[in-house]
């Protein structure tokens, strides 16, 4: 782990345990393992090419955990390869001109702290006035830290470099991506829910032709059809120039879950990989 400047000794705690997924250790552990073994059945087998990114839904599991274990279900492949997870998601509370660290040297879940690591490429990147250090967009974010409990299970003692994504344009959110992506030791998670407040069958319409833009490596999606539609189109771009083939593995509504239908969150569980293993 880098001991740079943008890395203090504190622990970020936990901002939504207890709120968009259980607090207790053990209920979320067997909650997380669960959705994970209905995720593997729903997919099937993913052959032997492991993903070079994922994106992944961040709402309250009860709403789209199992779309969220759908991908990080296909991250099994590289446990024992990979030492980190680069991983951008929006912000929704704080805003910031850049991507922002969170300035610790670990996030702390129910399931015990995943390490913060801030490789030279991204200190770099600060260098150039792109990435920053804010612990107060971090503080109460939830788009990265629910991916934390997937990521504990799945890839047990990988670090996370985790960049909050604030109003910086697409490609220039992809230089933190592009010195990553397809690296055998680094696997890239986009954090981003799809539509927001539509009714159902309008949701379903939408998502349908966002997801279909997505598996196109189309790199223009909206925030109204992505709250994280910086990240994904980053990531598209990078994942264009590197002929990275998008598959579906996933998509659903919050009223396919618990919620009503005359209101719906979209999401979508995508997976990225070379060529060779699509």
């Amino acid at each position: 782990m880098s001991q740079s400047s943008h890395q203090s000794q504190q622990v970020r705690p936990p901002a939504v345990a207890g709120l968009f997924y259980p607090a207790e250790p053990a209920r979320l552990r067997a909650d997380v393992e669960a959705m994970l073994q209905t995720a593997r059945r729903e997919v099937g087998a993913v052959g032997d090419t492991p993903p070079a990114a994922l994106i992944v839904p961040h709402a309250g599991y009860v709403y789209s955990g199992p779309t969220a274990a759908l991908a990080w279900a296909q991250a099994e492949t590289l446990r024992g390869a990979v030492r980190r997870v680069v991983m951008l998601g929006p912000t929704h509370r704080v805003g910031v001109r850049a991507l922002a660290l969170p300035g610790c040297r670990a996030m702390d879940t129910p399931l015990g702290a995943v390490g913060v690591e801030v490789p030279p490429q991204v200190e770099a990147l600060a260098d150039a006035g792109l990435v920053v250090t804010r612990p107060d967009v971090h503080a109460a974010e939830h788009s990265l830290e629910v991916q934390l409990p997937f990521l504990a299970v799945v890839l047990p003692g990988v670090s996370v470099v985790p960049l909050a994504v604030g109003w910086v344009s697409p490609d220039r959110a992809a230089e933190a991506i592009r010195p990553f992506l397809g690296s055998p030791d680094t696997l890239v998670v986009i954090s981003s829910d799809l539509s927001h407040y539509l009714p159902q069958a309008e949701a379903r319409r939408v998502d349908d032709a966002t997801i279909e833009r997505i598996l196109a490596l189309r790199a223009d999606i909206s925030h109204e059809e992505a709250c994280g539609a910086t990240g994904v189109d980053a990531l598209l771009l990078a994942a264009a120039e590197q002929g990275l083939s998008p598959r579906l593995l996933g998509a659903a509504t919050s009223a396919d879950t618990i919620g009503t239908p005359d209101r719906v969150v979209g999401y979508a569980a995508i997976a990225l990989y070379d060529q060779a293993g699509a």
